[in-house]
């Protein structure tokens, strides 16, 4: 019965991975089917769990970031900054020699200008041409 158990929370979490797309419990659902292995050989619960934390941490730990890449290898799809990189963005704190402010996407940034010297109004659109540290640098949008 607790394998039967264990299944079942194995097909939970692996259904719960859908709607995530994360990976993470997807590893748990591994773990979920080692502590069914483990229920099936008659092991006391006390081990079923401690096998399913083995599990999932190697998982976890071991498994999940190389399937991540090996998913994302290809795909061109940008993550973290280099998904700001060419977005457009709106000055919200003027930018006249000294940094200023923009809001990408609902967020706002420190931004400085590519060229040094150019000054942009509260208001204006620029286009995000590189993300350095916690910093936009913002260039004049051309249409």
């Amino acid at each position: 019965m607790p394998a039967l158990i264990w299944l079942a929370g194995a097909g939970l979490l692996a259904l719960a991975e859908t709607a995530s797309g994360d990976l993470f419990l997807l590893m748990l659902a591994g773990g979920a089917l080692g502590g069914a292995g483990a229920a099936a050989l008659g092991a006391p619960i006390w081990l079923q769990g401690i096998v399913f934390a083995i599990v999932s941490i190697v998982l976890v730990l071991g498994v999940r970031p190389l399937a991540k890449s090996r998913l994302l290898a290809g795909t061109g799809a940008h993550t973290n900054v280099d998904a700001l990189t060419g977005r457009e963005a709106e000055i919200t704190g003027a930018i006249s020699g000294a940094p200023g402010l923009v809001t990408i996407g609902g967020d706002e940034w420190t931004a400085r200008a590519l060229v040094p010297g150019e000054e942009f109004a509260v208001g204006e659109h620029v286009w995000i041409h590189e993300i350095d540290g916690a910093t936009a640098i913002v260039a004049k949008k051309y249409v």
